[in-house]
């Protein structure tokens, strides 16, 4: 096997969100664990002159003559237009973002990536066209992939008891920590940040999945008992945030600060500087935030549904994201019991080091070489 075709269009989106991380750590982890692979990537045409982030400067980069308004749907229900006659040669061609199937040509093997059903679970959290878009790649995927890659054997689960899918084209491949973990003082980023210590982190795109509203509404009650700590909020506003915007403008005790977009090396201070971290999303396919925090041994809160118990092991304090009591007293919890917080710190460095991108990317070719077993 020499030659891959990588769709990366999230790369470009104002938002890359966790399939941009994807992305960008695995494609450099397979061209380093195999040199002689041609790594070619594809997107849709955008208005943003070149490419968005250096690294994929080292690879080919074919631009593609239509916009993604145009070329999803055209690709999700119809199978076409083909790739350009530069991808040809390719022998894979990987779709990453199951809102868009790219048609394989003759001798070619498709490869789509599957993050997560919200979509499914939670339509109502997803814009229209959107959610409509991911419905129609995820029929195109199930028809057309020839392999089918998840990042966890929840999701695995749920394409099996939500689709057709043949289990033989199921393939688990978990994802690792992606964000350099340094060693300087964290002082002068959280000055800039206006972020004062000490403070409880929470890191994702504020979307209504990450369900910000009950992390609110339970970070006020802890902060009601008197304890100290601010709430940070760190990441790009996403879709459907006007309910999480209320909530914050009501006055309560304790204090919020959203700290917007920020750069890999500020959130890595943010997390090393954090008390505790908590991520009680209603549905993950992975939960990348949370392999973060635990390699960096920050006491955790997380939520004992989806994919994230597989992920966290025994490492985090579990809580039904659906109740605002018990994520308030698991906070309460990691911030006043040190015996527990420690605990959680080694187990969480312990569960960390299980997951990186070399094997993410082993697995993936290997994938690779068992969808073309099939030729």
């Amino acid at each position: 096997m020499t030659g891959i075709a990588i769709h990366v269009d999230q790369l470009w989106f104002q938002t890359p969100g966790g399939i941009g991380t994807y992305i960008r750590n695995l494609v450099p982890a397979m061209a380093r664990r195999d040199p002689s692979l041609d790594i070619r990537l594809f997107h849709a045409r955008f208005d943003q002159d070149g490419p968005p982030e250096r690294w994929i400067r080292d690879f080919w980069v074919e631009e593609l003559p239509a916009p993604i308004r145009t070329l999803y749907p055209r690709w999700d229900l119809l199978g076409r237009p083909a790739l350009p006659p530069s991808l040809e040669g390719s022998e894979i061609v990987h779709a990453t973002n199951p809102a868009a199937i790219p048609p394989a040509g003759p001798g070619q093997r498709l490869v789509v990536t599957v993050h997560d059903l919200a979509f499914e679970y939670h339509p109502g959290m997803f814009p229209r066209l959107w959610r409509t878009m991911y419905r129609l790649g995820l029929r195109a995927a199930v028809a057309r992939a020839d392999a089918i890659v998840t990042p966890s054997r929840n999701t695995a689960e749920d394409l099996l008891s939500r689709t057709r899918v043949d289990p033989a084209r199921l393939h688990v491949v978990p994802l690792a920590a992606s964000i350099g973990v340094g060693g300087e003082d964290a002082d002068a980023t959280l000055a800039r940040l206006k972020v004062r210590e000490p403070y409880v982190l929470f890191v994702g795109t504020l979307e209504p999945r990450k369900n910000l509203v009950r992390l609110i509404r339970a970070y006020r009650r802890v902060a009601a008992t008197g304890l100290p700590h601010a709430l940070v909020l760190a990441g790009p506003l996403g879709w459907h945030h006007d309910a999480l915007m209320r909530e914050i403008a009501l006055s309560g005790p304790g204090d919020i600060v959203m700290t917007g977009a920020v750069s890999e090396r500020d959130l890595d201070a943010l997390y090393r500087a954090a008390d505790a971290f908590v991520y009680p999303s209603l549905y993950e396919g992975f939960g990348l935030p949370v392999i973060e925090a635990m390699v960096r041994g920050i006491p955790t809160v997380a939520s004992n549904t989806s994919a994230v118990p597989e992920v966290a092991g025994d490492a985090t304090l579990g809580v039904s994201p659906r109740s605002v009591r018990e994520i308030a007293q698991a906070i309460e919890s990691v911030l006043t019991d040190l015996d527990l917080a420690e605990r959680l710190a080694k187990r969480g460095r312990r569960q960390a080091e299980r997951f990186s991108w070399d094997e993410t990317a082993r697995l993936t070719l290997q994938v690779y070489e068992r969808a073309l077993g099939g030729k």
